[in-house]
């Protein structure tokens, strides 16, 4: 069961406050958000699919849980989506109809309006845990967007580990203002809470001051939000009081992990996961929390790292968990979405026997089980000169320079190295981009890394290309002139 806490009788034994689900300035009460999720439910009779346009609103969520509860698959539609992106997923996914916000763009689909404030307190039969919940499509970097089938019960069980890791309880009050189509916001964000208990502040918009104003126990953001307010110090320090700080989607600059540190009495916890898989890897509230490291498997979750199958062959052992290997990430567990809707092929090239699913992110494990993502391999991993460097490492080091905002290290084809390292630079306010800089930045490298890891080239830029989630889209970065 998804929402044990909104069925009727545990609604009844609830002393509710009236503002349990609190959305960009309007509350419902968790007896709110059940009975109007209940009344959308009993209008889905017949619909096995649905769209919703995933804007930060009551609306939203109201849809997504009812449709939940009445076992209809609900595909989050970003707002900002552009026609094609958004026929594609409609038309992969199956989609029937528009539930919640009204869409910019119907594409043709009819629209149901949630109403707010309709109750109403029947049972519906619960979902079996098998049973799809949510196709949720990837960014699309690798071509076109990929339907990710979660259920019932994956869900569940990767809000559970969570829960376990963060101890994560009825008496926390999350905040965050992230966007509500995707993993972190939506699933994590907003059914976290409804599943777990406590209260949740969502901001609308994830600025500083939204955060500070919140009073919460637990905040969530990607590395963007923790930045911003890294560089708001009235606005960090107002976080003092909270329990916990998370950060995911991206990597966290280890100098904003150093500054929120400093502003709020708080080292921020790392995590780890993917649409494919939610969240596997954490930080825990008890344990070590170590700058540009994203924690242990979640319990029930398993790690393993693969070797290149080009250089090592396909029948290589894995690699030993020593903090210096650079592998593919493997995981496996409870968490782990279904495949990829309407694509056997796609799902058996990444779901491998075993349970075992392939990440297609580089990593290092310690020998403590501690896990660093390097990144994609392949955007991330870059073979220059016969050695295997990861762009992250040379990322953190440019960004403890004070001249660096921000940065993004990729690998360009070159005819001596195979690939020759290039970090693009945003830099800091007071600092002008030229040839002294990009000089000096390479010997800032090279003093602190090994001399092959050195970029070859520096080039600066206004800003770099990212996605709503705020992950730098290299992909990008490799097809500009």
């Amino acid at each position: 069961m998804l929402f044990p806490l909104l069925t009727p009788s545990a609604v009844a034994a609830t002393t509710d406050v009236p503002d349990t689900v609190s959305v960009d300035g309007l509350s419902f009460s968790r007896a709110d958000v059940a009975g109007a999720a209940t009344a959308t439910a009993e209008r889905l009779g017949g619909v096995r699919v649905v769209a919703v346009e995933a804007t930060p609103t009551m609306a939203t969520v109201i849809a997504v849980v009812g449709a939940l509860l009445a076992g209809v698959v609900v595909v989050p539609v970003p707002p900002d989506s552009g026609s094609a992106e958004r026929r594609h997923v409609l038309d992969d996914s199956g989609a029937q109809a528009w539930l919640g916000p009204e869409p910019a763009d119907a594409a043709g689909l009819p629209h149901l309006p949630v109403r707010l404030y309709a109750r109403s307190w029947h049972s519906h039969p619960q979902p079996p845990a098998g049973h799809a919940a949510m196709i949720l499509y990837t960014s699309g970097t690798t071509g076109a967007p990929k339907g990710v089938v979660s259920t019932h019960g994956s869900i569940a069980a990767g809000l559970d580990a969570l829960a376990a890791a963060w101890r994560w309880t009825a008496d926390d009050v999350l905040v965050h203002g992230l966007p509500l189509f995707h993993v972190h916001g939506l699933i994590l964000g907003v059914l976290g809470p409804l599943r777990i208990g406590g209260r949740l502040v969502h901001t609308g918009r994830p600025t500083p001051e939204a955060y500070a104003c919140a009073a919460g126990t637990m905040y969530f953001g990607v590395p963007t939000v923790w930045s911003r307010i890294a560089a708001d110090e009235h606005s960090a320090r107002s976080l003092s009081d909270a329990r916990l700080l998370v950060s995911g989607s991206a990597p966290l600059p280890e100098s904003v992990f150093r500054r929120v540190a400093e502003l709020t009495g708080h080292e921020i916890v790392e995590r780890y996961g993917s649409t494919e898989t939610l969240i596997t890897l954490s930080a825990r509230v008890d344990g070590e929390r170590r700058a540009g490291w994203v924690g242990l498997p979640l319990d029930g979750v398993e790690t393993r790292l693969r070797p290149d199958p080009e250089s090592a062959g396909p029948d290589a052992d894995d690699l030993p968990h020593d903090g210096e290997s650079i592998g593919e990430l493997l995981v496996r567990g409870p968490m782990l979405g279904a495949g990829y809707h309407g694509r056997p092929e796609a799902t058996a090239e990444s779901w491998l026997p075993g349970g075992w699913f392939a990440t297609g992110d580089a990593a290092v494990v310690d020998a403590g089980g501690m896990h660093r993502i390097v990144g994609r391999l392949s955007t991330d991993l870059i073979k220059s000169g016969g050695f295997r460097v990861g762009a992250g490492e040379i990322e953190s080091c440019l960004l403890d320079h004070d001249a660096v905002a921000e940065v993004a290290a990729v690998g360009v084809p070159d005819d001596d190295l195979g690939q020759r390292i290039v970090a693009v630079v945003v830099t800091a306010a007071g600092h002008d981009g030229g040839d002294d800089l990009a000089a000096t930045l390479v010997a800032h490298v090279a003093e602190r890394l090994s001399a092959h890891k050195r970029p070859r080239d520096v080039r600066f830029v206004d800003e770099l290309p990212r996605n709503a989630m705020g992950k730098v889209q290299k992909k990008a970065l490799l097809e500009a002139p």
